[in-house]
């Protein structure tokens, strides 16, 4: 699951990258890179592997800069490598953008901009999307937030992105469809992650776009927040984060995963503690009963997945009918919604997300959830 840090601010920006970076290594990438706003330009590097070789081929970046974006990517278009790897450049040179998510229809979007003159050096969906804001820019003459937006409305697919432009030196534009971003907000900086863990020790003043939502991030200045569609203003209020660093940090643990795993028995009697009744031999979920009535009243269950997470589907499928004599079925995630299934109010979906496949799996929810299905 690829993982975005972004800051604009009066620190120097690399640092704070890297570190953040760091952070988001729990989520899975295979490739890493960082770009930042120099005085001459983009100072850009990328490359396959761990944040720490990433870190060990940018160190001449660490020059000052106070703006910049970096990525950590888990590959689905293009075989993790160096020039798949973000952050991409547009044909231009002069905007980049990093990027979670998949777009769907960039096949027929890169032989649009192939035809009208555009060429492509990495696999990916991602290069398609920022030589598309290209575009747009250079064609009606926009600034940059309007060229995302036009790019985005041409766009199908999920995506958090983070998008930066030679012509506008001191801002972010950012967007937001399925896939998280959120917006910290500190003492005259800014910062963007796909979580609040990479700034945590700078600020817990933040806030989450919402989907179909994008913001433009200048200093001086309040975020400017539109609806993507139709570029309505929208507000948020900016909330107080009340996870810390202890919560999130290693603690001495060789990875997260270990953490997590010696973790389970003190999260489980919390949970017991806190969400969890026993009556009458019977567990019963406190508060959402409703919840667990459904689970019982269930004619059947629908689990959607993709990848490995399949399997783990199928798994769930032999206990769930061993156990409790309900019919379980496992689907594809990335077919689930091209077949128009029949689904009724009295299914459960459970989606199960891995990765890349998120986007498909976002969809599929999308599709059971407006067929009436318990998600």
């Amino acid at each position: 699951m690829c993982g975005i840090v972004g800051y604009l601010g009066h620190r120097k920006a690399y640092p704070i990258i890297i570190n953040g970076l760091k952070r988001l290594e729990y989520r899975g990438y295979d490739s890493a890179g960082l770009v930042l706003m120099e005085k001459e330009g983009f100072g850009l590097v990328k490359t396959k592997g761990k944040v720490s070789d990433l870190e060990e081929k940018s160190k001449y970046l660490d020059n000052g800069s106070t703006l910049g974006v970096g990525h950590t990517r888990w590959a689905t278009h293009g075989e993790p490598n160096d020039v798949n790897s973000h952050p991409h450049m547009s044909n231009d040179g002069n905007i980049v953008l990093v990027h979670n998510g998949i777009i769907e229809n960039y096949d027929s979007l890169k032989t649009e901009l192939q035809q009208n003159g555009f060429v492509f050096h990495s696999e990916t969906d991602t290069e398609v999307l920022v030589n598309l804001i290209q575009y747009f820019k250079d064609k009606e003459n926009l600034n940059l937030t309007d060229a995302v937006r036009y790019a985005l409305n041409e766009a199908i697919g999920a995506y958090a992105i983070a998008v930066l432009s030679k012509n506008e030196p001191g801002e972010i534009v950012v967007a937001r469809l399925g896939s998280p971003l959120v917006i910290g907000i500190g003492d005259n900086e800014f910062f963007i992650a796909s979580d609040a863990t990479p700034f945590l020790e700078f600020t817990k003043e933040a806030f989450y776009l919402d989907d179909g939502e994008m913001a433009t991030i200048r200093m001086g200045e309040e975020v400017d927040i539109r609806k993507i569609k139709d570029n309505l203003s929208v507000t948020h209020t900016v909330q107080e984060l009340k996870i810390n660093l202890q919560q999130i940090e290693k603690g001495g643990f060789e990875h997260f995963m270990l953490k997590e795993i010696y973790e389970q028995p003190k999260s489980i009697r919390d949970t017991m503690r806190g969400r969890l009744l026993v009556e009458e031999g019977i567990i019963k979920m406190a508060g959402i009963w409703d919840y667990q009535e459904k689970f019982l009243n269930a004619k059947r269950i629908i689990i959607v997945a993709c990848g490995t997470s399949y399997h783990a589907g199928l798994i769930g499928e032999y206990l769930i009918e061993d156990l409790a004599r309900i019919q379980v079925e496992v689907e594809y995630a990335s077919e689930f919604r091209y077949r128009n299934p029949i689904i009724s109010s009295q299914d459960i979906v459970i989606a199960i997300s891995q990765s890349g496949e998120t986007a498909d799996t976002l969809a599929a929810l999308k599709l059971a959830k407006e067929k009436r299905a318990f998600i």
